[in-house]
C-alpha cells in the first residue's frame, strides 16, 4: 500500500513545495481587504463597498478551510522539533479558530445584509478590527514557524532526518 504514496522531496513534502502558505495568503488579503472596505466604506457613505467586502468574506470563508487542511497536512510531515511544537501546536489551534471566526462572522454578514445591505453597525466593525488582530498574530506565528524554526527548508529538514534536531 506505501508504494502507491508519493515519495517525499527536499521539503519533506509530496509535491513541490508548500500550498498551506499560498493559501492563506489569499485568506489574509481577502479579510484585510474586506475589513478595510467596510472601514472606508463607513466613512466615505459608500455601500458598494459592502457588497465588496461582503464578497471577500465568503471567499475568505471557503478558502481558510482548505489552507486549514493543507497546514495540517504540512503540520503532519514537517516533524517539527522540540523548540518548534509549542508554536506549531499554537498556530494550529488559532488557525482551527479562526476558521470558525470567520465563519461566524461571514454568517453574521449575512444576516446584516439581509436586514440592510446599505448599512453596516459599529459593533460588526469592531469585530472587525479584533478579527485583524488575530489574523496579524496568526501571521506572526507562521512567520516564526518559516523563518526562525525553518520548518520545510531543504537544512532543517536535512538535519531532523539526520537526527541532528530533536
Amino acid at each position: 500500500m506505501l508504494k502507491y504514496l508519493p515519495s517525499l522531496n527536499d521539503h519533506n513534502l509530496p509535491y513541490a513545495d508548500t500550498m498551506h502558505p499560498i493559501i492563506v495568503h489569499f485568506v489574509i488579503a481577502m479579510v484585510l481587504f474586506a475589513v478595510l472596505c467596510d472601514v472606508i466604506g463607513y466613512f466615505s457613505d459608500n455601500p458598494r463597498l459592502y457588497e465588496v467586502s461582503w464578497w471577500n468574506l465568503c471567499f475568505a470563508t471557503v478558502s481558510i478551510f482548505i489552507g486549514v487542511i493543507f497546514g495540517q497536512i504540512e503540520a503532519g510531515l514537517a516533524r517539527p522539533y522540540a523548540v518548534a511544537e509549542p508554536t506549531l501546536h499554537l498556530h494550529t489551534l488559532i488557525g482551527w479558530s479562526l476558521s470558525g471566526v470567520i465563519a461566524t462572522i461571514t454568517a453574521w454578514r449575512y444576516i446584516i445584509r439581509l436586514r440592510d445591505p446599505k448599512t453596516l453597525p459599529i459593533p460588526f466593525m469592531g469585530v472587525g478590527l479584533m478579527l485583524v488582530g488575530l489574523v496579524f498574530f496568526q501571521v506572526y506565528l507562521g512567520d516564526l514557524l518559516v523563518w526562525v524554526y525553518g520548518l520545510h527548508t531543504v537544512p532543517v529538514v536535512e538535519a531532523t532526518r539526520e537526527g541532528i534536531l530533536r
